[in-house]
């Protein structure tokens, strides 16, 4: 419990401090990196259980699958799949109902979302897998090796959520901001006026946990799933499925599956981490390091929550040398 209150405590006030202008500060040790926002991949489609569902691919031999989460799409992973697609064929899937994937009558639950990637990857014969996840993706990545071991061979994550800042036992050890901030998202009218009205996490979260100011061209990008409020309704799911207070039990359930998986599995396991971070800080790695037998934390620099936007070469780099020497 002490582990998840403080990486919560630490979220919190890594927030806090991008409200307050950390973003801007002038203490850096080392140039900040020039982050293209071009898309240089064709999206593709394919049907997937009565709707499509979009995704990138580059490059040629076994699979990387790269899952995002909440509120992005493939876009994210664009400066990210160049370092891998030389010695392997970079998948970046849209989720169901975000990126340009279809957006079917569904509640968009966690359990909806496996649903679907359970299905694009039987739909194109996806195996002997290397599963990248960031955020919700991270905890889908986990969930998928951990219900399909027989198609995963290794697994990346990153500020993914996971054990140990989740399950959450009440919005009160959350902190003030964390608890306030999801008591509200969770609330129904409240919640619904945040992110339904306001496009909360497209234009509040996205730019306010990246350590730069995103360009028209990512906006526009991260935006253009999400012009209607009836289409923000993924966007919305995603924070009511954060498990608090032993509620969504389901999600409960899930975070402890995930946390014995880690402790049991022995393929590789690459972490990547930034400081200040967000869900993974460094003070985080310890209980990553202490649980999963075959792990790699590798340190890409300084970054927020949406490290692929703060710093997408060193995350390649260091991606793409785990898988030469794995």
């Amino acid at each position: 419990m002490r582990h998840s209150r403080t990486i919560l405590t630490l979220a919190a006030s890594a927030a806090l401090a991008v409200a307050a202008g950390f973003a801007e500060a002038d203490d850096r040790k080392l140039p900040q990196p020039k982050i293209s926002e071009e898309l240089t991949l064709e999206l593709k489609s394919v049907e997937v259980l009565s709707t499509t569902m979009t995704y990138l691919e580059d490059g040629a031999g076994d699979t990387v699958l790269f899952i995002h989460g909440n509120p992005t799409s493939s876009y994210l992973w664009r400066n990210v799949i160049p370092h891998v697609s030389d010695t392997h064929r970079a998948i970046a899937v849209d989720l169901i109902g975000m990126g340009a994937s279809g957006k079917p009558d569904n509640d968009y639950t966690f359990a909806d979302h496996a649903s679907y990637l359970d299905a694009f990857v039987e739909e194109l014969g996806l195996t002997d897998l290397t599963l990248v996840g960031h955020d919700w993706g991270a905890a889908l990545a986990w969930d998928f090796a951990r219900r399909h071991p027989g198609k995963v061979e290794r697994l990346t994550f990153m500020e993914g959520v996971l054990p140990p800042a989740m399950p959450q036992p009440s919005y009160e050890a959350m902190g003030d901001e964390m608890g306030g901030m999801f008591r509200a998202l969770q609330d129904p009218e409240q919640g619904y006026e945040m992110v339904m009205e306001g496009n909360f996490f497209v234009e509040g979260i996205l730019p306010m946990m990246i350590d730069r100011s995103l360009g028209k061209a990512a906006m526009a990008a991260y935006g253009a799933p999400y012009q209607t409020v009836a289409s923000r309704l993924p966007t919305w799911m995603w924070p009511r499925e954060v498990p608090i207070g032993g509620s969504p039990e389901g999600n409960v359930q899930l975070m402890d599956d995930i946390r014995q998986f880690m402790g049991e599995t022995d393929m590789p396991v690459l972490l990547t981490y930034a400081d200040p971070g967000v869900l993974v800080p460094p003070q985080a790695v310890p209980f990553y390091s202490g649980l999963i037998e075959n792990l790699e934390a590798a340190y890409i620099g300084r970054g927020l929550h949406f490290i692929q936007e703060d710093q997408p070469d060193a995350i390649g780099r260091a991606i793409s040398d785990w898988l030469r020497r794995n």
